[in-house]
């Protein structure tokens, strides 16, 4: 794994219940973005704008242990929960043509705004699937370089500037000295005149 980079498929476990608009979300909820460090979560809307799907999770003050499983197989994420304590998976999101890159590592962080709740997490077990491709879809999936959604336009990070070269920097260098040295002499020239300009109408 590379320590230097960071994943970009999140999830958002939200507390409370709000309604916008005609539309009611009975929270705790479960939603899903994908990110290519040109988004923001929006936190006044639930991240809305963003979300790629959700449900509902009623995981309060609940007397058994509750799962979550996130499966990424060929470009397919899928969500699955475990949470009435009968050992049973039902659906939750399910979201076709994510790309994701590789090399990236998992992480898990808390943001609860102003409401004062609490998260626990137990354990986290990942595992690494096996899965037959052809010669093609291998190549698609190494070619992957910024996470992004099929039908789903995210918007372009600004690609950096290329590092100028040796012969570039030194004729900026050169041309800046240049530059300087002739206005130097221009305003010694200017103020020379008007000293003599200054002297011949004292006199």
């Amino acid at each position: 794994m590379d320590k230097g980079r960071r994943i970009y498929m999140g999830m958002a476990w939200q507390s409370g219940t709000q309604r916008i608009g005609c539309s009611q979300r009975v929270f705790p909820y479960i939603s899903a973005m994908v990110n290519n460090g040109s988004l923001s979560y929006d936190h006044e809307r639930d991240g809305r704008p963003t979300e790629l799907g959700g449900c509902t999770a009623i995981v309060r003050n609940l007397q058994h242990d509750t799962f979550l499983v996130i499966r990424y197989v060929k470009r397919h994420l899928t969500i699955m929960l475990d949470i009435d304590g009968k050992h049973e998976w039902r659906d939750c999101i399910e979201v076709p043509g994510v790309r994701l890159p590789r090399g990236y590592y998992f992480g898990t962080s808390s943001v609860t705004g102003d409401l004062s709740d609490n998260h626990d997490i137990i354990s986290m077990k990942l595992f690494e699937l096996t899965v037959e491709r052809t010669p093609e879809e291998e190549k698609l999936h190494r070619d992957v370089f910024l996470p992004s959604v099929d039908n789903m336009k995210l918007p372009e990070l600004t690609a950096p500037l290329p590092p100028l070269s040796g012969l570039a920097l030194f004729l900026i260098v050169f041309f800046s000295l240049v530059f300087s040295v002739f206005a130097i002499v221009i305003g010694i020239i200017l103020y020379n005149k008007w000293q003599e300009q200054s002297r011949k109408r004292f006199y």
